[in-house]
């Protein structure tokens, strides 16, 4: 697939947003649990270590539907596609890090350790250029004029 601008962006603004509230939709409803980010894939999926007995992973394996959002100071991304519950122990220990590391022990070879990836079907950005200044100067400029607030805009549909 030809990657697109807005996909780019997407990717490069995810590169500074680590952590993400995933929401899963299980037997229960809607679920949402904050989620480090390990990879993200230029197609813009991605991949999330895990321990397999979580109610996360459980909603996943009977419902594969999911939503992550990320924010920044500046940015917001928006995502829905299709997560399931991954047994590769090499991708594991190529992901693997100090941060897993608090939550599972054992480290990549502990039985419990897993991956989430999450495959991507829509997602949406904003994004305001230029940082705190930019959006403050925006702000004012949303009051004075009556105009909206500026900022960068896009949807990505892999």
């Amino acid at each position: 697939m030809p990657e697109t601008d807005d996909q780019q962006k997407l990717v490069d603004l995810m590169q500074d947003m680590p952590i993400a509230m995933m929401t899963t939709f299980g037997s229960e409803g809607p679920r949402s649990v904050p989620m480090a980010r390990q990879e993200v894939e230029p197609s813009a999926d991605m991949w999330f270590i895990t321990a397999r007995d979580t109610a996360h992973a459980r909603d996943i394996e009977a419902d594969p539907r999911v939503a992550v959002t990320f924010s920044s100071r500046d940015a917001w991304v928006a995502m829905t596609g299709r997560a399931r519950v991954v047994d590769d122990l090499a991708k594991l220990r190529e992901l693997w890090n100090t941060f897993a590391e608090a939550w599972l022990p054992g480290g990549p070879e502990d039985p419990n350790a897993a991956l989430i990836h999450v495959d991507v079907e829509r997602a949406e950005y904003w994004d305001s250029p230029g940082g705190k200044v930019a959006s403050l100067v925006s702000f004012v400029k949303t009051k004075v004029t009556g105009n909206t607030y500026d900022t960068e805009h896009g949807t990505v549909t892999p």
